[in-house]
């Protein structure tokens, strides 16, 4: 099975059967000894019956009892090994399950940290959440019918043959039975299809939906929009809940034909059998064989529908996860070097020109301008913003990312140690000159924390987050939910803030750090973060005049441009919209 760290492979995404295929085709080993023991096991389900008639016509019809001893021995060793087989058989068909599971997850996550910031621009969260939870397991599931169905062609195959040593007329029932089958429920397949991909497409908007709501309900309870989007999500809910029981309908009718339908099969061979025992055409022992062979023909029918039941889901699962694996991230084509020392980054877009080695802070009255000002000098989104005078487009990516670090309000928080959720990394926070030691952090944090924790510190100290590690039961080595669930909104926005305080970025754009926190901590974090940064660019996106009172400069936006730009203590004197903005930001901390 793959290993945590092993390359899962480059999957194949020319459609949801070749990726399949390529899934069978990485571990065809244990998939071809999955097919073997498959196989095995259902050719000795057969034989059972074949020496069931043995034991009738020679031991127990002449009153032979060496010889019925010795077919029953035969018998019985057969159902031991079957036995035997059927468990390695399930082991095995576990094991192709599971790696197709962890397989698939590895190249879709590995392929979700390829496209990094694109990902959110091509694909709706609800979408990715529903390969994960839904899709992932499908294929998985799907796997597990392969070895089970090769055995089942097999053992038809076997069947078939040892009908004709008893008779050709139930051999031909027999062997043309099974297709008639597969006639009458692969139109159920299609439409199986069908209905199962409007069912996960539904999915993954209401699922989508559920991630907003989350997100954004105490704004809707402010705006009083709650009972308005309630009913919204109400009627996606049933809407997804038919398609769910259309899906739950044709499922039904396959389940119910492939149990009803080899139930008359049977019936007719027993009847055609017990008419040939009775003209004295068979004998005893091979009527019993017949019932025999037919009942044992019930599990490779059995698993033949169930494969194509499990391969009709399976491939629609599939087809979505390709579909994820086509996205290709922004083409990055930068060949010019990023600007030697530190240097002005300009968005000709807004007009907004931020200096180096200076805190500048964007304030506007819609929150999206500014963002929209971040995410283009963080080259998040195509744009003609500069650095130093060279177009960030011409710029490789990674060049980009190793100096400029954009901080969002909500971004991710992995479960986990909170030592390692703020970071690994060990870089001074400040350059030499400007640099506060670790003997800022109180003092009983240091002696509680080793020495290599200096700069995480350092963060936290700068974050005004001491008092997250104080009330935590292990401090650092504490642990911490998905999001960070367990801590509260202010505390998660401090333990965000310190993580990227740590990375020490030459430029760090961050967007709203401090809109969560109370009006005090809010202004230990302003001047803390001044004095971490000092000598570096740091972008501040906005409306509080506690953080705007620490800038060096402050650009006002109105309808996304830079209206004004000065000293927070100049623009409320020269700026009336701005005065009016900062003083409903007052009254709000206030």
């Amino acid at each position: 099975m793959i290993d945590a760290y092993e390359d899962p492979g480059t999957p194949d995404r020319r459609g949801g059967w070749r990726y399949l295929a390529w899934l069978v085709a990485r571990q065809w080993p244990r998939c071809l000894a999955g097919a073997v023991l498959a196989s095995t096991w259902m050719v000795l389900l057969a034989a059972t019956p074949y020496l069931m008639a043995r034991a009738v016509d020679h031991g127990l019809e002449p009153g032979d009892m060496g010889a019925l001893a010795g077919w029953t021995g035969a018998l019985a060793g057969v159902g031991a090994v079957n036995a035997c087989l059927g468990m390695l058989r399930h082991r095995t068909m576990t094991l192709v399950r599971m790696d197709a599971n962890f397989r698939t997850v590895k190249v879709v996550v590995g392929h979700a940290t390829r496209l990094g910031a694109a990902l959110r621009g091509q694909v709706g969260t609800g979408e990715v959440v529903t390969i994960g939870v839904g899709d992932v397991q499908t294929i998985s599931t799907s796997l597990t019918a392969v070895g089970p169905g090769i055995g089942a062609v097999v053992a038809y195959a076997a069947v078939g043959g040892l009908m004709l040593s008893v008779s050709t007329r139930l051999a031909l029932v027999v062997l043309i039975g099974v297709p008639v089958l597969g006639v009458l429920l692969g139109p159920l397949m299609g439409r199986l299809q069908g209905r199962e991909t409007e069912y996960r497409e539904g999915q993954a908007v209401l699922t989508a939906r559920i991630g907003d709501l989350a997100g954004g309900l105490r704004v809707l309870n402010g705006l009083g929009g709650k009972g308005l989007i309630a009913d919204a999500f109400r009627r996606d809910s049933e809407r997804l809940r038919e398609r769910g029981y259309r899906v739950g309908a044709v499922t039904s009718w396959i389940q119910a034909l492939g149990v009803g339908l080899p139930v008359l099969f049977l019936a007719l061979v027993t009847w055609l059998g017990a008419r040939l025992a009775a003209q004295g055409r068979i004998s005893v022992g091979e009527l019993v064989s017949v019932y025999g062979y037919v009942v044992a023909l019930g599990w490779p029918v059995s698993f033949l529908i169930e494969m194509g039941h499990q391969l009709s889901r399976g491939v629609v699962a599939a087809r979505r996860v390709v579909a994820f694996l086509r996205l290709e991230p922004e083409p990055d084509t930068g060949t010019r070097n990023a600007p030697a020392e530190p240097s002005a980054l300009y968005d000709p877009a807004s007009g907004v020109r931020v200096l180096p080695g200076r805190l500048t802070a964007l304030a506007g009255s819609r929150p999206s301008d500014a963002a929209g000002v971040i995410d283009r000098l963080g080259r998040y989104t195509p744009s003609d913003a500069t650095w130093g005078g060279v177009p960030l487009s011409d710029i490789p990516l990674p060049r980009i990312r190793d100096r400029i670090l954009v901080a969002e309000a909500e971004a991710d928080l992995f479960a986990g140690v909170l030592r390692d959720v703020i970071g690994d990394q060990d870089p001074p926070l400040r350059g030499a000159g400007n640099c506060a030691t670790s003997h800022d952090a109180p003092a009983d944090a240091r002696q509680q924390h080793p020495a290599d924790d200096s700069a995480r510190l350092e963060a936290i100290h700068a974050a005004a987050a001491e008092d997250i590690i104080r009330s935590l039961p292990d401090g650092l080595d504490s642990q911490v939910a998905a999001q960070a669930s367990d801590l509260s909104g202010g505390q998660r926005q401090r333990v965000r803030l310190a993580r990227a305080l740590l990375t020490a970025p030459e430029v760090l754009l961050a967007v709203e750090p401090t809109s969560a926190l109370d009006a005090h901590t809010e202004a230990t974090v302003a001047a803390r973060l001044r004095d971490a940064r000092e000598g570096r660019t740091t972008v501040v996106a906005t409306t509080s005049p506690l953080v705007l009172d620490r800038a060096d400069t402050v650009v006002y936006l109105v309808d996304g441009k830079a209206a004004a730009t000065g000293a927070h203590r100049e623009l409320l004197t020269t700026e009336p919209g701005y005065r009016a903005l900062v003083a409903r930001d007052e009254e709000v901390v206030g």
